[in-house]
């Protein structure tokens, strides 16, 4: 439960990212956040540990309680927007290819997708968005560090930077919890993950 999702929220209410269970409950702890609930109201870690919780609840239990799991936190002083440009990240990679790989044309959970670069490096090639795509394991094996044609192999889609936000695409269509979905449709963008470095 700890490792679970939770959407954060700047004090105007805008998505700026999303962290772990036990990040917020820190967060909420220290007094940088402040829990929200399903009618917008929000509470500091004291008053949030005091609500009843019903038998469909997520909670967390301590020595002396059950505590609710918040899916949504408001930092309390942070005004600032997330960037308007793509972040290069694996997410958005993965996300940008479906969660598909781009030689087999299989999709897999992102735990079992690879980066690939199809120049490889050892070739000259660059980690940009127009050489990476997502692979699935073995493809990735077979392909090895041979160009495409050497490998036999070839792509579904040529790789390029997107010019739309990954993210947006995917909060719409996967939504992992319903207490996120009145902040997700009004951002056009929210960025994960640190992002990856350019050659």
């Amino acid at each position: 439960m700890l490792t679970g999702s939770v959407l954060v929220l700047n004090r105007s209410f805008v998505p700026v990212n999303i962290t772990t269970v036990k990040r917020a409950f820190c967060m909420l702890y220290q007094g940088i956040a402040r829990a929200v609930d399903e009618e917008f109201k929000t509470f500091d870690f004291k008053s949030w540990s005091e609500l009843s919780v019903s038998v469909h609840d997520e909670t967390i239990r301590t020595v002396d309680k059950v505590i609710k799991i918040p899916r949504v936190i408001l930092l309390v002083t942070y005004d600032r927007l997330p960037k308007r440009h793509v972040r290069f990240s694996r997410l958005n990679v993965f996300a940008r290819d479906n969660n598909t790989c781009q030689y087999c044309g299989k999709t897999f959970p992102r735990s079992e997708l690879n980066i690939d670069h199809v120049i490889p490096r050892s070739r000259g090639g660059l980690t940009t968005w127009e050489n990476v795509v997502c692979c699935c394991v073995s493809c990735n094996r077979k392909k090895g560090g041979r160009l495409l044609y050497e490998a036999g192999m070839s792509l579904i889609r040529k790789p390029v930077k997107p010019r739309w936000t990954p993210y947006a695409q995917l909060s719409l269509k996967n939504i992992i919890y319903k207490e996120w979905l009145p902040f997700l449709d009004i951002v056009s963008a929210s960025y994960w993950y640190t992002e990856l470095e350019h050659d």
